[in-house]
């Protein structure tokens, strides 16, 4: 095959990747809190009753930010029935997910996670736009923030917790923009109430960082429609604007699938032009940038099956749902998302992994077992712990092929991130089922002499994955053939369906 090929020169940069980039998110959904991150009883939990056996994951992991509590499930909340005794708290219908919500784990416990996570998970929390509004905002900010002396930050001290929670960035509810959301809004109701709280928000915190809800996906009908009319309400008030995506093979279609990112990166782009044209619009220098709070593969089939087989009189509590258990193939294409995210690392500096256990997520439990990583797992750890630094500007000259949903693709999907220490860490994926693909890669200025690893996710079997039988199947391995010359050149082959991280000193 022609090798694909591209040039690294610390000239050409994208921007600096901003560690919020690697987040995840935990929704009251399913299993992701319940027997997920929390489960008394279980032989790791400690006397929060949080398993340490995920902790010790979540670290592995490299998650920073982490986006709490949804998702469908915040148009619903009503923060106060998540604080005080654990025993006393309500339990409640949840409209997003036919579920019983018990409330046992709620705010306080969400930022004990955190605070045992390390300095470097941050709370992202999501306000309920929809069944509530600017007052109970307010007043979830005030317990949640305020030092003491007030009614709610001393009730929050009263519950136990005499410091503030720190909480910096938030999100102006959730997908509003779908009908399928509690409270659903147009636009302009969306807009109004968005900038309403923002401003009833900044008058107890000026520094305070929020996120507006854009679309749900490019696929929505009032796409890029809806971004300029909530931007024109918002736009002096808010710091980002969201997008949410997630990606699924369709009848079969293997090609189209891996060519997601496409589709990702069009939306970033399409979003991006969006925010400008009205930042122009209104004579403003700002620039908005852009959270991607939520992302992954989603078998959304898993879903909608659950709903027509489920007895609508069912509201159970804490049930298996969206455990979306992840191939190879599903691993390259996440990989794949990856890049997408730091190739736009100049405007993309927020985004969560939706979601981090048990749903649709890279890591799996079993009540009372073991706890094991999905194949998901290794891109997003490795590149939190490899993607940090700049962006150096990619453009492949790659053999392509014919895709039914976005025609022609390149078969190489890379960028690469340079560290404070000069070091160069490449990011690759090979879309092709079948053939090897050679790259080869210019260095110019970048002062590269030593080849540290050649790691790749791949496996003979693209339906391969890591399950409770067999927790370990798939893992990266080393590969061979890699050199790095003298007069600074790389030349590689990528395995078929592959994901590959190449690290130069």
């Amino acid at each position: 095959m022609h090798p694909a090929r591209f040039t690294l020169d610390p000239a050409f940069t994208v921007g600096q990747v901003n560690p919020r980039i690697f987040g995840s998110f935990v929704e009251h959904l399913g299993r992701c809190v319940y027997t997920g991150i929390h489960e008394p009883g279980h032989p790791t939990a400690d006397a929060e009753g949080l398993r340490t056996d995920v902790l010790d994951l979540v670290r592995e992991l490299g998650v920073t930010t982490i986006r709490y509590p949804g998702g469908n499930f915040v148009s619903g909340y009503k923060w106060e029935d998540s604080v005080g005794p654990a025993e006393d708290r309500p339990r409640r219908l949840d409209l997003a997910w036919r579920s019983t919500e018990t409330n046992r784990f709620g705010l306080s416990e969400y930022i004990a996670f955190l605070r045992k996570l390390g300095p470097q998970a941050e709370p992202m929390m999501a306000v309920n736009l929809g069944t509530r509004g600017v007052a109970e905002a307010l007043e979830l900010q005030e317990y949640a923030n305020h030092p003491a002396g007030t009614t709610r930050s001393d009730l929050r001290v009263a519950h136990g917790d005499k410091d503030p929670f720190g909480i910096r960035l938030w999100c102006l509810g959730n997908e509003m923009d779908g009908p399928w959301q509690t409270g659903h809004k147009t636009a302009e109701e969306y807009g109004r109430l968005a900038a309403e709280t923002a401003r009833a928000m900044r008058q107890i915190d000026p520094d305070v960082e929020l996120v507006a809800c854009g679309s749900s996906s490019q696929s929505m009908p009032t796409f890029a429609d809806w971004e300029a009319k909530v931007l024109a309400e918002t736009y002096d008030l808010v710091d980002y604007i969201s997008l949410h995506a997630y990606y699924q093979p369709h009848d079969g279609d293997l090609d189209s699938f891996l060519a997601s990112a496409v589709d990702m990166e069009s939306f970033i782009e399409n979003v991006v032009a969006t925010c400008d044209h009205i930042g122009a619009r209104l004579k403003s220098k700002k620039k908005i940038d852009l959270s991607f709070d939520e992302w992954n593969v989603w078998y959304t089939s898993h879903w909608e099956e659950h709903t027509r087989t489920t007895d609508p009189g069912e509201w159970p509590e804490a049930p298996r749902l969206l455990e979306d258990n992840y191939s190879v193939l599903d691993a390259v294409v996440f990989g794949s998302l990856l890049i997408a995210l730091l190739r736009h690392a100049d405007r993309v500096t927020v985004a969560c992994l939706a979601q981090l256990v048990n749903v649709i997520a890279p890591i799996l439990t079993e009540p009372g077992g073991p706890a094991w990583r999905q194949t998901t797992f290794f891109p997003f750890a490795q590149a939190s712990k490899h993607g940090r630094g700049e962006v150096l500007d990619v453009r492949v000259d790659s053999p392509t092929y014919e895709t039914k949903k976005y025609g022609e693709a390149d078969l190489l999907h890379a960028t690469a991130v340079r560290a404070e220490d000069g070091s160069v860490t490449v990011f690759a994926v090979n879309r092709s089922r079948t053939e090897p693909l050679p790259l080869e890669v210019a260095l110019s200025g970048l002062d590269l002499t030593a080849l540290v690893e050649h790691s790749v996710l791949a496996d003979a079997d693209p339906d391969a994955r890591n399950t409770l039988a067999d927790p370990e199947r798939v893992a990266p391995h080393p590969a061979d053939g890699t050199t790095l010359t003298a007069d600074g050149r790389l030349t590689a082959t990528l395995e078929p369906l592959s994901w590959n991280v190449i690290r130069l000193a």
